[in-house]
């Protein structure tokens, strides 16, 4: 499911103590210079710094490669407030990047890591030499709240095992549930023994559910990329083509093929959308 990563690439993972006691884990590939040009992934839901492992063997030969786990999942531990926000996630991935000593970067975030993405392009701009969003959103709309209304109920009634089958159906095509059908049946067996804090996981959703920054988006010149999939069945792509033209310096580009996960489905062409971005901008 994941590429592999050549043994040679530099390494680095650790924990941060910053504000609301959290620790962030975090990990650096490629690249280990403070001056080196830096990448950092913020991933959706799960908020796992694995979930980007197919990008590091093309990215981690060029750029610093920052991936963590977000605050209140998997190796990040710690109870979310009730009131936790989007703000929140930006505040603590911005005191990690000050831990680390990066002073620009560029930055791709899948989901709601596209929303953490956002808040930091307005609350600190000076932070990114570009944003990749990549099937993410300024406001809720109907079709994905009803997404995750499903996701929260199968919560209530304790079906762990239903849920973990829904969020497949919503991050992967038909033909490569299909054609990986073993390999996810084990990997769903390994999150049900290894499931998240739930109290957490509604926090998160709660918060990717309330953002709303529509009437602030003009304010954002990051240059940003909005990458879409046609086949996406949570988020409908024309949420990222809403951003393309409301932001001043986004452009849209939609893939047909690789649904909500596209990095992990069609990891050769989303690779080279974003390498070919990343070149335009620097």
């Amino acid at each position: 499911m994941h590429s592999d990563v050549q043994a040679s690439y530099a390494h680095i993972s650790g924990e941060m103590n910053g504000e609301m006691r959290n620790k962030l884990h975090y990990e650096i590939h490629g690249l280990t210079s403070p001056d080196a040009p830096t990448i950092v992934f913020s991933s959706g839901l799960g908020g796992a710094a694995k979930f980007w492992q197919p990008q590091l063997g093309d990215f981690a030969q060029d750029y610093r490669v920052i991936t963590y786990d977000h605050y209140g999942t998997n190796k990040s531990v710690g109870d979310l407030p009730a009131n936790y926000s989007i703000s929140h996630m930006a505040d603590e991935l911005a005191a990690l990047l000050r831990k680390l000593e990066v002073q620009a970067c560029h930055f791709v975030g899948h989901a709601l890591g596209g929303l953490v993405g956002l808040e930091l392009a307005l609350s600190k701009p000076k932070l990114l030499q570009s944003l990749v969003l990549v099937n993410a959103w300024s406001s809720p709309n109907p079709h994905t709240l009803r997404c995750f209304n499903i996701r929260k109920a199968l919560l209530a009634a304790g079906r762990k095992d239903m849920y973990l089958q829904l969020q497949a159906l919503l991050l992967f095509p038909p033909d490569w549930i299909a054609a990986n059908a073993a390999h996810l049946a084990e990997e769903e067996a390994h999150l049900l023994n290894h499931f998240p804090n739930e109290e957490n996981l509604l926090a998160r959703i709660g918060a990717l559910s309330t953002f709303n920054i529509d009437e602030s988006l003009h304010a954002i010149t990051t240059p940003t990329l909005a990458l879409a999939n046609k086949d996406d069945t949570l988020v409908p792509w024309q949420r990222s083509q809403m951003l393309a033209e409301a932001m001043p310096n986004a452009e849209l580009s939609v893939m047909e093929y690789g649904g909500h996960a596209s990095s992990i489905t069609n990891t050769i062409a989303f690779n080279e959308l974003l390498r070919s971005y990343l070149g335009q901008v620097a």
